[in-house]
């Protein structure tokens, strides 16, 4: 039997009209769209189908990516209910993951993560926060780098270990901007800020830990159909106080993505990914010679379940 793993993807795979196949060919993934919207009394609709400044806020984007993630999953499982391997998920994406094996319902995960945006935002007013990637230096190098940094009294962190030779680091802008020049004299390819106003996964995010934890002890229960792996020490959980710890320690912790892939490559065959972009399988390129299917719209989605039906014939 093929052994899969199931993706999630975080902040950065969003775009305008992402999920709108779902919801013009399924009356469920229209329900979903709805239950959001009342929920978080926002047009989710408007959100997610028509140009605004919105989608581009963290508190925002990050229901908007989960509530497309849980459409492609759900549909998915409706004709493929079997358990996966394990779930991973991107950052965001490990919520996903929860709410993908019962850990978390998955409308009380979308304002779950609404919450969680905006305490990021709240923890990150007032001081410049930003995030930045960096390509074609190795990790240890960007890591010498920010300590040095830190050590001359600098606010920046590693932050997302994607693939090799991808990295983000995360801090106050003006420091990260200052990264630049050591970045390129180690072989940096590529530096560059990215669009977000929160310094994710570094330790500027502490003032948002507690009250993030208070939320998921209120909504998170121990019912894991299949384990989920750990952004934060890429190993396998499966307990609400499990998860209550790791979460909280992944808002000031660094996303081990491709060590997460590569430590648990071996239990699987194959990964599926759930979400607009197909992100993750561009990163799986670098850590795994695995196939990556990708269930991003209504058509990806018969063709994946096309697949998967020949198997079993």
């Amino acid at each position: 039997m093929t052994k899969t793993a199931f993706l999630y993807p975080g902040q950065g795979s969003q775009a305008v009209g992402m999920g709108k196949s779902f919801v013009e060919h399924s009356p469920e993934a229209a329900r979903m769209l709805e239950a959001a919207s009342d929920r978080l009394k926002t047009d989710m609709a408007r959100l997610l189908f028509e140009p605004n400044e919105l989608l581009e806020q963290t508190r925002y984007t990050q229901p908007a990516i989960l509530l497309v993630s849980m459409m492609a999953y759900r549909l998915f499982a409706r004709e493929f209910p079997e358990a996966p391997a394990f779930a991973l998920g991107h950052s965001l994406g490990e919520f996903s993951a929860l709410a993908a094996v019962g850990a978390v319902d998955w409308l009380d995960a979308v304002e779950l993560v609404h919450l969680r945006g905006e305490l990021m935002q709240r923890a990150c007013e007032g001081i410049e926060a930003g995030m930045m990637v960096v390509l074609g230096v190795a990790d240890e190098d960007v890591e010498a780098i920010c300590h040095d940094a830190r050590e001359a009294g600098k606010k920046v962190w590693p932050a997302n270990y994607n693939a090799d030779g991808q990295i983000v680091v995360a801090g106050i802008k003006s420091d990260l901007q200052s990264l630049e020049e050591p970045l390129k004299g180690a072989g940096a390819r590529r530096v560059m800020l990215l669009n977000m106003s929160v310094a994710s996964h570094c330790p500027l995010l502490e003032p948002a830990v507690e009250p993030l934890v208070e939320a998921l002890e209120k909504v998170l229960v121990d019912d894991f159909r299949a384990p989920v792996i750990s952004n934060v020490t890429a190993r396998a959980y499966n307990s609400k106080s499990e998860a209550i710890d790791l979460l909280g320690r992944q808002l000031v912790s660094p996303v081990l993505y491709k060590q997460s892939i590569r430590e648990n490559d071996d239990l699987v065959d194959r990964y599926i990914e759930f979400g607009h972009g197909g992100v993750l399988k561009g990163l799986n390129r670098r850590s795994t010679k695995k196939t990556t299917l990708v269930v991003g719209d209504y058509d990806s989605l018969g063709a994946v379940l096309e697949t998967l039906s020949g198997e079993r014939e």
